[in-house]
This record gives structure tokens, sequence and C-alpha cells, in this order.
């Protein structure tokens, strides 16, 4: 069909007859008149298939991609290659249809999935039990915040500025609900401020958010800030990217009760923010008051390897009072894409990434930071990403070329004016597997044009476009 047909008048009266009322003003009677449209929607006419595909299609061609324009985001969503295995995987129907593993003799398959997955992370951070995982991170950070309440009858909150803004956004709107305080322990050179930190933990505090690599990227010392916490009997609670848990201490070894994070960089491609999954490890004293789902490994009557869900911890499982979650999916195809990532890797794949990326991010910390105008915002450790200040207003440079034509594409990079006021003028730079040293050479040049402004000519090309001299190689 070429395109839409109206209703005629004498259908459309058929239709209202049906619902029993006289006009279609009738529908919308209850609806205050000055919210009311008073004309008809300005619709255009209907298009056949092939159109819409090609008008969507234009649409695309508009946008600039990761796969098309080297990407520096990350500020918790990063652009790792994802293996060709992780497709074929989870698009198998067994895995990715199903929902809850409701019987165990006939669910195997996805019961071993999630068992698998917990035992990963459990091994990457340290902490003897996981879950078979949540909605995504921030999600996973009210989960541990209310465990940490039940657990030490206490209701006082204690998150570093460092803590992921979106972890502490959440924190803030469930603290209302929990009848609890969020306190925030600011910033110093980068790292959280074990003086403030050791100020604001009290006997009322429950639980201290941390996170390792912190919102800036820099390096924690968990174990050091967790010393006050333990101090004063709350639970360390630390947020980690799993990404870098090949060469940092894992937070179990830092004391951690409880470690949780989002699992994007793990298998899971960027696709406009979502979906992801969130995990969710701790120590094996809290494993009943986890949320989520545990599966278990046990022995049929046969003595054959099989796999039950051991805990479920839900009000649609358990008397509602006494449920630790709401939440009604584990994110299991994500969390397979996950686990096959890690598995594609292996140990010593996973130590190797982890290493390539610690170097090219000190690489590009040294290109850029050399770079006239701008300086780095700390000097403390980094593994992926990292902070820069820029003499020129961020949002000056952002745009990739002059806008006094139109609006330009964005230099991929994350300003962290968004989510900190007193960091308006930096901006965040992540480094992932993806990022050649010609490509980090590319966003030094980019940052160069961008602090000289776009519309001055600050060295020759060669034919090919790339920088004779000047620039950052």
């Amino acid at each position: 069909m070429a395109g839409y047909t109206p209703a005629t008048d004498r259908e459309q009266a058929e239709m209202l007859a049906q619902v029993g009322v006289d006009s279609i003003e009738e529908l919308f009677a209850q609806i205050p008149e000055e919210v009311r449209l008073d004309r008809p929607l300005n619709l255009p006419d209907g298009m056949s298939e092939s159109e819409v595909y090609r008008f969507l299609a234009g649409l695309a061609d508009t946008n600039l991609d990761a796969e098309r324009i080297p990407s520096f985001l990350g500020a918790g969503m990063y652009d790792h290659y994802v293996p060709a295995i992780v497709e074929a995987i989870i698009s198998r129907s067994e895995f990715l249809t199903p929902y809850t593993p409701y019987q165990p003799e006939v669910s195997q398959g996805g019961l071993q999935v999630m068992f698998e997955f917990q035992t990963a992370m459990s091994e990457i951070t340290g902490l003897p039990v996981s879950n078979a995982g949540l909605y995504e991170g921030p999600s996973a950070a009210a989960s541990a915040a209310y465990l940490a309440m039940g657990q030490t009858r206490r209701t006082g909150l204690v998150a570093s500025r460092g803590l992921h803004p979106h972890s502490r956004e959440t924190l803030a709107t469930h603290a209302v609900g929990f009848g609890a305080t969020l306190t925030e322990v600011g910033l110093e050179d980068g790292l959280t401020s074990g003086e403030e930190l050791e100020a604001a933990v009290t006997d009322e505090t429950a639980a201290v958010f941390l996170q390792n690599p912190n919102f800036l990227g820099a390096v924690e010392d968990i174990a050091a800030l967790g010393e006050a916490v333990k101090a004063k009997g709350a639970l360390l609670i630390v947020q980690v990217d799993p990404m870098t848990l090949g060469i940092l201490r894992p937070p179990g070894e830092c004391g951690a009760d409880i470690a949780f994070g989002e699992g994007q960089p793990l298998g899971n491609r960027l696709d406009f923010g979502g979906p992801s999954f969130g995990f969710f490890c701790a120590k094996e004293e809290y494993i009943r008051k986890m949320p989520g789902r545990i599966a278990g490994e046990t022995e049929d009557v046969d003595g054959r390897r099989g796999f039950v869900l051991a805990l479920q911890t839900r009000e649609q499982h358990i008397r509602r009072e006494k449920a630790t979650s709401n939440i009604c999916t584990a994110q299991a195809l994500n969390a397979l894409a996950g686990m096959v990532h890690l598995a594609w890797l292996g140990k010593q794949g996973f130590v190797e990434l982890g290493e390539l990326m610690a170097r090219r991010t000190a690489y590009a910390r040294q290109v850029i930071g050399s770079l006239d105008g701008y300086e780095l915002l700390h000097d403390a450790p980094v593994v992926r990403e990292f902070a820069v200040r820029s003499d020129r207003a961020v949002e000056e440079l952002l745009p990739l070329g002059d806008e006094s034509e139109g609006p330009a594409p964005r230099l991929p990079v994350y300003p962290l004016g968004r989510d900190y006021p007193e960091y308006e003028d930096s901006f965040l730079v992540a480094i992932t597997e993806n990022r050649s040293v010609d490509e980090i050479g590319w966003l030094a040049h980019m940052l160069e044009h961008g602090q000289a402004g776009w519309g001055e000519h600050i060295h020759e090309h060669d034919e090919a476009g790339n920088p004779v001299a000047g620039a950052a190689q």
C-alpha cells in the first residue's frame, strides 16, 4: 500500500458508536481544554515499506557512529571490540528466547550460563559469591545500599564524589525512600580525600561507596581508604570497571564487602547506551541478602552434573517483606555476552588487554597533556581514562570544525561539566584496544585545531590530510 487511507465519515461514525460516544471530542472530554490540540495532527501521508527504509537510512547517514569515527567517549560505556563469537552464541534460539528458568530440568543451558557467569565475576572481583546479574551498574548501587542498611541497621550512606554520577544520583533517589542520609566526600588531586572520608564516616554509617578507577580515571587506594570505613563498622562497597581488573588488585583483596559495576565493556556494544547488565559480588556472609538470583551446581539422582536456582530473593519467589529486590530479570542474555567475551579472552588475554589499555592510555595522556592550551587535571595513576583541562571553553572545542554554516559533528570526548560544575573547563578521554596510536594522533591533531579555533590554519598537511609539522604524532 503506497499510502494511508483515512476512515470515511460513515466508518468513523460506526467506530464511535461502538465505544458509545457521538464525536471524537467526547473521547477527550476529561482532558482540560487548555492542553488539547485544537487542530488535526500534522502527519504526512503514509509511505510504503521500501520508502520508509530509504527514509530511515537517510536519517542514519546523518549520524557519525563509532564504526566511522574514532570514539574516545567513556564515562562508564566503552567502545571495545566485541568478537564475532559473542553474536554467534547469543543469537542461538535457546539463549535468545527463554525468560525465567522455572523448570531446571529443561533449563540446564540457561542455568549453566548463570553459574559460569557467577564463577567468572567472582574470580575477577576476588569475592566469593556473585549473583546471576542485574539491570545495570546504578541499580546495583541501590541494591548494595539496601543490603548494607539491613545488615548494619544503620541509615547513613557516604559516597565519594569520584563515584559515577549515575550511581550517586540513584543513591540519592533511593535514600529518600529508604529514609537514609547521603553524604558526599570531595576529591583532592583527582582522588577521594582521605581526611574528608574519615570525618564523614560515623557510628551511623551503613556503607561507604568508592569507585576504582574513579570517574576521573584515577586509581584509588581502596585498602587505605577502607581502614576508616572498617573502624566504624560500616560496609565498604566498591564500583569497579571489569576491564581494569586484569591489572588492578581486585576489590576483594582490598577489603571490599561488596563490588558492583556496569557490565557493558564485557561483550556488549554501545548500541545507543544499552541494554547492558550489572554485576554484584559480595562476601559469603551476605549471600542470603543479595539481590537477584543465584544459580547453584548439584547432581541428579543418577550422579550427573546439574544446575538449579539456589537462591531467588525477589518478591515473586518469596514473601514480599523478605524480598531483597523487585528486579524481574537478570539481563541473562547480556550477561551471557559478557561471559563469552571473558572466555574468548582467557585469563592471560584478560591481563594482556588491561596492559595494552594502560600503555596506550599513558601514551595518549603524555601526547595530549603536552599540547599547548591543555594540561592534565590530575597526576594520579590511570588505566584507561584520564581527565584534561582546556584553556579554551570545552563547548567550543567539541564541534569538529566551524559551526558558522550549521551544526558540525562533535569531537568524541566527554565534557566533565555535565556532571561536575567545578570541572567545566575539562573533559575525559577514554582508551580501549580499538583506539590505535594513529587514532590517538588524530585526536591530538583535532584538539590542536580546536584550541586554536577551527577557522585558523595551524600547519601544513600532506595529500592524505595528515599534518606535516606541529601536530603530535
